[in-house]
C-alpha cells in the first residue's frame, strides 16, 4: 500500500466519523446552549437540567437518524471489504 492510497483511506475514515458525529455533537451543543441561557434568564441552576435534555434530545435523534446511521457505515464496511485486496498490495 503506497503512502497515497493510506493517506486517502485516512480520510475517509476521518469524513465518515465527522458525518456519523455531526448531527450528535450539533443536537448537543444547542439544547446545551438554550439549557445555560434558560439557567441564565431564570437563575436556575440545578444539575440535571442541563444532563436529562441533553440525553433525551440524544436519544430522539438517534432513534430518527438510526436508519441512515446504518446504511452508511454498512456502505463504508462493503466499501472497505471491497477494497482489502489493493491493500495487500
Amino acid at each position: 500500500m503506497d503512502p497515497a492510497y493510506a493517506v486517502h483511506l485516512l480520510k475517509t475514515m476521518l469524513y465518515e466519523a465527522v458525518m456519523l458525529s455531526a448531527p450528535f455533537l450539533g443536537v448537543a451543543m444547542a439544547i446545551g446552549l438554550a439549557v445555560s441561557l434558560f439557567q441564565a434568564v431564570t437563575s436556575i441552576h440545578e444539575q440535571t437540567l442541563t444532563f436529562v435534555p441533553k440525553a433525551l434530545a440524544l436519544v430522539a435523534l438517534l432513534i430518527v437518524l438510526l436508519p441512515w446511521l446504518l446504511r452508511s457505515l454498512l456502505t463504508f464496511t462493503a466499501a472497505m471489504i471491497q477494497q482489502m485486496p489493493q491493500m495487500v498490495r
